[in-house]
């Protein structure tokens, strides 16, 4: 029997603010353990929580931007768990009036077309604190730091509309592009910032039915994502064959065995005892909140595509890649402000600059990237102003990337200077007058342009790749006197 994936993702997302989202603490990732706390954080009996208003506006803004429907009015509900990590034993949620529902993110799947992944709800939280689980396995105890506890945390939480692991990656890529291109996260998932809890089933292929749905939390990267994908599509396919019955529960992966594991049964809303939680009041939001969380919303990366495609005359494929982080868009935008050459300074990102992203480490961005924007600039202005050939930047380019140095310093400390007319001429006659191009001048006389092609690549390689094509042509015909 065939089967078919049914994905749906609940995305968290910590949110850029400075403070925690119901008390003044600092949101920072790191510091001692502990040190990010108050008595709210801390649940301490009387304390109350009051509502961080920038975190409620980047969560509005986000649901606007997912074409949510908002309501006039949301609220703000208790759910209740008991975790070590959670200090009121209940995590201030929403349940009942969600900031936003409906909506959708609207994917790019290459020549498969676009994809809308629908959003059946977004809602604001709190984040909890973090168990620390000593290695050494003589210890017998877990550590728990609460400077996380607090933090403003937004969840977006999909239909079951990904039907296969290259959906899901896309998905996710997209996901992250679209809440940076926000500047509601900075979606660093190593530091926990960005999480994925993946939502997975089965069933037979051609079948409207839905399966039964297994949870798996604690995913810290899009690569393992995948990975838990293949394994659970294993396990619940080998399962469905075998006549055993997929069971509702939460599940952990194993980065050890490369599986996942069972956890717990599955919970429902009515396991949390939600109600709404009497310390916080109904949020009104007024056409003039919403309009003013609207006016935030920047261009988003289908937009920025479209316009890269008009403004700078770059093909599809070029506009795509380069919107498809916004930290990338902003290198070339920057690039091209330092020199006017849009597709000249596309091809070396999309070679050079990706090529290096694609090695590092998966949260890395072209913000590290040691060559800045402005020297690519550069780099590409010395070629387009024939300063350099571009045989001699890709000699260059290593070099910037190593040292950080401009390009126009290392073509002075290397001597890479193209060759100027008065040497060229010898070489170019060194060239002709080599027997074994005989037959070759013979075709370029004869008039097959593509000989000139095999004297062109004898004469680069004779000065080093420092002649200058545009002049070697016309030089090459000037004294075979085809001129």
């Amino acid at each position: 029997m065939d089967f078919e994936i049914v994905i749906g993702f609940e995305v968290h997302t910590e949110l850029k603010t400075k403070t925690k989202v119901w008390c003044a603490c600092a949101n920072e990732f790191g510091g001692p353990p502990n040190s990010h706390v108050c008595p709210v954080c801390l649940g301490m009996p009387g304390s109350l929580p009051v509502l961080n208003r920038e975190a409620f506006t980047l969560a509005l803004k986000t649901a606007l931007a997912l074409q949510c429907d908002v309501p006039r009015i949301t609220t703000f509900d208790r759910k209740n768990y008991y975790y070590p990590d959670l200090p009121k034993n209940y995590q201030i949620s929403q349940n009942d009036k969600f900031l936003g529902t409906g909506g959708y993110l609207e994917i790019d799947l290459g020549e498969a077309g676009h994809k809308k992944i629908r959003i059946h709800n977004i809602h604001l939280e709190e984040d909890a604190g973090k168990n620390i689980h000593p290695e050494d396995k003589n210890v017998t105890y877990s550590l728990v730091d609460l400077n996380r506890a607090g933090v403003p945390l937004l969840e977006i939480v999909t239909q079951p509309d990904i039907r296969s692991k290259e959906e899901a990656a896309a998905f996710m890529t997209q996901m992250r592009n679209f809440l940076q291109y926000l500047d509601v996260s900075d979606c660093k998932m190593q530091e926990g910032s960005l999480r994925f809890e993946l939502n997975m089933s089965l069933r037979p292929k051609g079948s409207d039915a839905f399966g039964q749905k297994v949870e798996v939390k604690n995913l810290n990267s899009m690569s393992v994502v995948l990975k838990c994908i293949d394994a659970e599509f294993d396990r619940q396919s080998d399962m469905l064959r075998n006549g055993e019955r997929v069971m509702s529960e939460t599940r952990l992966w194993d980065e050890v065995k490369n599986e996942t594991r069972a956890m717990r049964s599955k919970e429902r809303a009515n396991d949390y005892r939600y109600f709404p939680d009497p310390d916080l009041v109904d949020v009104d939001i007024t056409p003039e909140i919403r309009a003013a969380a609207q006016a935030t919303i920047p261009e988003l990366p289908l937009a920025r595509r479209r316009r890269f495609e008009e403004q700078y005359g770059l093909p599809a494929y070029d506009a795509s890649v380069l919107t498809a982080s916004f930290t990338t868009a902003n290198y070339f935008e920057k690039a091209v402000e330092s020199h006017p050459s849009p597709k000249g300074i596309s091809n070396w990102i999309m070679t050079e600059g990706l090529a290096w992203l694609n090695k590092q480490p998966e949260d890395t961005t072209i913000d590290d990237f040691p060559v800045k924007s402005a020297a690519i600039a550069e780099l590409v202005k010395l070629i387009d102003t024939g300063a350099i050939t571009g045989k001699i930047a890709k000699q260059v380019f290593p070099i910037m990337l190593e040292t950080g140095k401009s390009p126009a310093v290392i073509v002075e400390e290397k001597g890479l200077k193209p060759v100027d007319d008065s040497a060229l001429g010898p070489i170019i006659d060194e060239v002709l007058a080599d027997p074994r191009n005989e037959k070759t001048i013979a075709d370029l006389r004869g008039g097959k342009a593509a000989a000139m092609g095999a004297l062109m690549g004898a004469v680069m390689k004779r000065s080093g790749g420092k002649a200058n094509p545009a002049t070697v042509t016309p030089l090459i015909r000037k004294k075979l006197g085809l001129e």
